[in-house]
């Protein structure tokens, strides 16, 4: 009887994805055409055009860098970093600028499961082995979020939480303050502009290794903001990964 059940469970969901995929039919995350059902998460000739990020990286942030030997990029170099390790799937160039364009303020929202599935592919094995405790998505102020309709980085750390069997606490930050667009503001500006912007929200972190998740990383000021935060609230540590790392102004 169990059996039948599970088998006709299977049947309902594919059912479910089948009549989902004919209403709202998923789109390739870089040209924005439909994909036919059963063809993956984005084009063939598609993926050849995302930059993704190859080594050698900064030890600290996962940006690229000329040489190995230099260990860390340009910013990091100069700037404090309170996360331990970050984690970056793809240069934020014109292509992935578009993409994750759409993807916050376009209402793609299934782009969410290819972005998840490229940083799983990309550094699941090395996330796993850092038994980190949770996942905390980069959150948004309440105005944008009315706006929008959604968190752009809780709906990939729910994706990747799921396949690194993590919880995802997506209340344990809470951005208090409707700062500007960081990307309106000069380099100087970017910190100050996030000063008291995150603080720590309902659900706890303390003991816990946290990874942040966020969609872009420029010049690191929000992640270090939160990192800060969630290492005030009592984390033992974070790692930070991202959709996008900017590149290297070295």
């Amino acid at each position: 009887m169990k059996i039948k059940w599970n088998k006709a469970n299977k049947a309902a969901e594919k059912s479910g994805r089948f009549l989902l995929n004919l209403l709202y039919p998923r789109r390739c995350p870089v040209c924005d055409d439909v994909i036919p059902m059963g063809r993956g998460l984005i084009c063939p000739q598609c993926l050849a055009r995302v930059r993704m990020v190859k080594e050698p990286v900064c030890l600290r942030c996962g940006k690229e860098i000329a040489a190995q030997e230099a260990e860390y990029c340009y910013d990091c170099s100069r700037h404090e970093r309170s996360f331990v390790r970050g984690y970056a799937m793809a240069v934020y160039d014109r292509t992935m600028r578009e993409s994750l364009s759409r993807f916050k303020n376009g209402g793609r929202m299934d782009y969410a499961d290819w972005y998840a599935q490229a940083l799983w592919e990309k550094f699941g094995a090395e996330l796993k082995a850092a038994r980190a405790d949770c996942l905390v998505p980069v959150p948004v102020h309440r105005s944008r979020l009315g706006r929008r309709g959604y968190n752009q980085a809780e709906l990939v750390a729910r994706r990747l939480g799921k396949k690194l069997e993590l919880p995802v606490l997506s209340r344990a930050l809470v951005r208090g303050r409707n700062t500007r667009a960081q990307k309106l503001l000069g380099r100087g500006e970017r910190g100050r502009n996030l000063e008291g912007a995150f603080r720590a929200g309902r659900q706890t972190v303390a003991g816990m290794g946290v990874i942040l998740l966020d969609d872009i990383y420029t010049t690191g000021a929000t992640a270090q903001a939160c990192t800060r935060s969630l290492l005030a609230a009592g984390a033992r540590e974070v790692r930070l990964v991202c959709i996008c790392i900017g590149e290297n102004d070295e």
